[in-house]
């Protein structure tokens, strides 16, 4: 362990899609901060890739290390329990000041979080509740409406008297804020700001509405239901939920305004994230912090008809996400953008190696920073992700969210509370080339990413990529043999 350990921050906002980035060659993001801190601190990686596309399974793999199948962490219902592992907690453990000041989705709240940090954020004056357009659902519109599952809010109105749209994120950043101004003199820092946007409803407050160019944001990936049968090379789930959402009639206008309002919130973000960054310098605690900025998952936002996520469904705009990390003065940092492809689950792995804190169990993330150094950037050859369930189990379905028609999540959320193929087990392998998805219940997928980036082809039947094909249920095989299970460091006795 080093002689002095470096302050952390972990700023993580919720459903960021990895291609939302103007240094990733975006014309319509505006993330002014993201890229200069890519361009002269840090490292972003082009190609880093989430384990499970919905928020709880994703955190409790990138708070552990472990695959969700390692524990079957495969719900919004199934939280990291005691007997397992949690970074935050072993960061305290450690002789860390651990600050989390925002959502939870990581440990169950039956337990509250006094193991894993010493402070659980609680803004001094509650959120308005007339910016949440979780809370007052105005603008969802008639039930059979166009608009009613839609997630779409448009630019939100500012407060009277207020500067800014006073809700959850705006507390937490001003409360991490704070906590740097006010940090205690004897111990390192770990802020962890999980942060609610870009997650939809889609609703953000000027000036980030204006600041998007809707002429400026790239093509979305068409709707397949130009022909009898277009769907039927995707995943059931998705044509499911494309019946659900009500969307079918919406012009690409709306659309577009629709992901106009989505790159708006990444632009709130951005500039949150700089007000972070703006403070540890004035505290003098910048070149001293190892910064990591990652999303959980990503978000349709309009590609193949559909807004939100799904939980057994692989597409790239679902699994990629930003990460870009900064190292500690001291530390070899190469800043640019890295084409090795990465997991979330590196993050923990990067953190025990640069604060030489030992893990004390078995994980499968992998260090980068040889990656940060420049030293390579090749890391993996392939990356993973898996959701879904298989048949009979009751305790996945999510009976707990007591969703009925009606509720916003509905559309998705009916068939995961059914036993039809559309919520099958599901797992991706992924290389910088294919991408193979194996199903329970119907049919695999099989992509050329070089020639189909939007992942429109389903080639799972083309003998022409036989050998392809078998290459990566190969590799597949090999990745369940590898992570199956973890063996305890302690033993038992034996008499």
């Amino acid at each position: 362990m080093p002689d002095r350990l470096p302050h952390i921050l972990i700023f993580n906002p919720d459903q960021w899609r990895g291609d939302v980035l103007g240094h990733m060659g975006n014309p319509g993001a505006v993330t002014p901060v993201l890229d200069r801190f890519a361009q002269s601190e840090g490292v972003s990686f082009a190609n880093a890739f989430c384990q499970n596309p919905v928020c709880t399974p994703s955190r409790c793999s990138f708070m552990t290390g472990w695959y969700p199948h390692v524990r079957g962490h495969r719900t919004m219902f199934h939280m990291l329990r005691p007997d397992e592992p949690m970074l935050l907690r072993t960061l305290r453990r450690n002789g860390y000041f651990v600050w989390w000041g925002g959502k939870n989705d990581i440990v169950p709240a039956q337990n509250g979080y006094k193991d894993y940090c010493d402070v659980k954020y609680a803004p001094p004056r509650p959120e308005r509740l007339s910016t949440n357009p979780h809370q007052l659902t105005e603008w969802r519109g008639d039930p059979d409406g166009d608009n009613y599952y839609s997630f779409y809010v448009g630019r939100s109105e500012i407060p009277a008297g207020e500067t800014t749209a006073y809700d959850s994120d705006w507390a937490m950043v001003d409360g991490a804020i704070e906590q740097i101004k006010n940090r205690p003199p004897d111990q390192p820092l770990c802020l962890f700001l999980p942060l609610s946007y870009p997650h939809p409803p889609y609703a953000v407050e000027e000036p980030f509405y204006s600041q998007i160019d809707p002429a400026s944001i790239p093509e979305r990936t068409p709707t397949p239901d130009g022909a009898s049968g277009a769907w039927d090379a995707y995943p059931s789930l998705m044509k499911g939920i494309y019946d659900g959402q009500q969307m079918q009639g919406w012009s690409e206008q709306r659309l577009r305004e629709l992901r106009r309002t989505y790159y708006g919130m990444c632009a709130r973000v951005d500039h949150q994230f700089g007000m972070v960054l703006e403070a540890l310098k004035e505290a003098g605690m910048y070149d001293d912090t190892l910064v990591f900025f990652f999303s959980d998952h990503g978000d349709f936002t309009g590609d193949y008809g559909l807004v939100e996520k799904t939980q057994n469904t692989f597409q790239d705009c679902l699994t990629r996400v930003p990460l870009l990390v900064k190292p500690p003065a001291g530390t070899p940092v190469a800043p640019r953008v890295s084409d090795a492809l990465v997991e979330l689950i590196d993050f923990p792995a990067t953190v025990y190696a640069l604060t030489g804190i030992e893990a004390g169990y078995d994980h499968f993330g992998r260090s980068l920073l040889p990656l940060l150094a420049g030293e390579t950037d090749s890391h993996r050859d392939a990356v993973f992700c898996e959701g879904g369930r298989r048949r009979g189990e009751r305790q996945c379905m999510e009976l707990e969210s007591k969703a009925q028609p009606g509720f916003l999540y509905w559309p998705r959320l009916r068939h995961q509370m059914g036993e039809g193929p559309e919520h099958t087990k599901a797992a991706m392998c992924r290389t910088a080339e294919h991408k193979y998805v194996k199903r329970f219940y119907e049919q695999d997928e099989l992509y050329d990413l070089r020639a189909d980036p939007r992942e429109t082809r389903n080639l799972i039947d083309d003998p022409a990529y036989g050998d392809v094909l078998g290459s990566l249920k190969e590799r597949m095989l090999h990745w369940y043999m590898e992570t199956s299970d973890v063996v305890p460091h302690e033993t038992d006795m034996r008499r």
